[in-house]
């Protein structure tokens, strides 16, 4: 015993230095699916099991097989957004773009959609804008009306068979809307009489004609839009009417909601220019707004008595 001792330094550095391997765990895998010991006794080596099958290579599918299998993705995403965000008949010629608030999506339009094609069936082809969703809503109102624009065009090139054209919008939507048209107004000779407002109380409905897009203005539907901006007094919930509070916000609008924050609170100065929203009241070099919103036939604004609250899909159906 004592011979045997002296010589275990030696063999234990030695066993120090060698690449020490996880034990052999003599397990039966069939017990996991019920199955019975085999009657020789003869067990599969869990830890060996796992390492082969853990080292095996996976083999990638085919690259036709790949391909397929984007394109296949691609098309069933692009087909499902629109899907998604269009409803109404092939066969109607009357444009109705639904378009969302601050921080909001296309889906906030989504039973509104649902209603209007329910209550005029045929009649109308509903698009829930989907260029200005989340986030995006802070870029400002100038580069997301810019991108409804150009999402309203490719609508338009898409259905040929499109004649008319409204907007239905909610809060910030509104002014997006409004700069939209603006870039998408086309001048008509038939509205030159209809220019000299000066003969024209503000009570009566002055219709300028035009065209947006190639298609014939019909309805601008705005609800709880902002159209002088935030800056009043009790413009905004959260604030409770406090002026200190209102002032303070004003201010520091912009790192909350970016260039939204300074266009809502009139505290955008690009290049000496009056603020966006108020040079929106007349026809400018950034685009023919009043024009755009005399085009269409009827314009309707809903106003809050106080505040601006989002109703849930839940009130809504309620």
């Amino acid at each position: 015993m004592a011979q045997s001792r002296s010589a275990s330094p030696g063999s234990s550095r030695r066993s120090r230095s060698t690449r020490w391997s996880p034990p052999a765990l003599p397990f039966d895998l069939g017990m996991l699916f019920g199955r019975k010991q085999k009657p020789g006794g003869e067990r599969l080596d869990l830890g060996n099991w796992v390492r082969r099958v853990l080292s095996r290579p996976l083999q990638p599918p085919p690259a036709a097989e790949r391909e397929v299998e984007v394109e296949a993705e691609d098309e069933g995403r692009d087909a499902g957004n629109r899907e998604e965000v269009e409803v109404g008949s092939e066969e109607a010629d009357h444009l109705v773009v639904m378009v969302n608030g601050l921080s909001g999506s296309s889906s906030d339009w989504k039973f509104g959609a649902e209603q209007f094609v329910k209550r005029l069936p045929g009649k109308v082809y509903v698009h829930r804008s989907e260029c200005n969703h989340s986030t995006l809503t802070f870029d400002g109102v100038d580069l997301m009306g810019e991108r409804l624009a150009e999402e309203v065009r490719q609508v338009v090139q898409r259905r040929r068979n499109l004649r008319k054209i409204s907007f239905v919008a909610h809060s910030l939507g509104g002014l997006i809307s409004r700069y939209a048209i603006g870039k998408l107004y086309e001048y008509s000779v038939a509205e030159e009489s209809c220019f000299n407002t000066d003969k024209h109380s503000d009570e009566e409905n002055v219709y300028g004609g035009g065209k947006l897009a190639g298609l014939e203005p019909m309805n601008f539907i705005a609800s709880a839009t902002p159209h002088l901006g935030s800056r009043w007094n009790k413009q905004l919930p959260f604030l409770f009417g406090v002026p200190l509070l209102e002032r303070t916000a004003a201010e520091t609008a912009h790192f909350i909601v970016g260039r939204t924050g300074k266009h809502l609170f009139l505290s955008d100065r690009d290049d000496e220019k009056p603020p966006l929203l108020v040079r929106m009241v007349e026809d400018c070099d950034d685009g023919k707004f009043m024009s755009a919103l005399r085009s269409f036939k009827r314009r309707v604004a809903y106003a809050n008595i106080t505040y601006d609250r989002i109703q849930w899909m839940s009130e809504i159906k309620a």
